[in-house]
């Protein structure tokens, strides 16, 4: 599944998959490529927050799976697909409405069929929530 590319507003020319309906409604969540590695983001809204007007949980858990994958973009260009089969998480400070939340990582082992990730979420540039995940590659049938 390809990625397609942001064409306004404050993510223009990053990438996101329109393609996947629960990310584009919990998110949308973006992706790109600098001189540092990959960078996820999204712009904390109203639709974000829990009732305490925190970031939910739920929502910070959904960007890490969607980062677990952009961080191992790579690992897929031979047309595999991957699922993920665990992901942890850590709790570290409270995201708010408007802030931008960003994330990176590094594939720690990419073996044949199995990839080991982590990475870091920041509300602005305090971090607020760490992941680390396995994915399963597999051949679409």
């Amino acid at each position: 599944m390809q990625p397609s590319i942001a064409e306004d507003g404050e993510f223009k020319g990053w990438q996101y998959w329109p393609q996947e309906p629960f990310e584009s409604q919990a998110g949308p969540f973006y992706r790109k490529v600098d001189e540092q590695g990959v960078i996820g983001a999204f712009r904390a809204e109203r639709k974000h927050m829990n009732a305490g007007g925190s970031v939910h949980g739920g929502c910070l858990m959904s960007f890490a799976d969607f980062m677990l994958f952009s961080i191992a973009w790579d690992s897929f260009t031979d047309g595999s697909m991957g699922v993920t089969l665990t992901m942890n998480s850590e709790f570290l400070a409270a995201a708010r409405e408007g802030e931008l939340l960003t994330s990176r990582g590094e594939v720690l082992r990419a073996g044949r069929s199995v990839l080991f990730v982590r990475g870091m979420i920041y509300a602005e540039e305090r971090p607020c929530f760490s992941f680390s995940g396995t994915i399963k590659k597999f051949s679409p049938r």
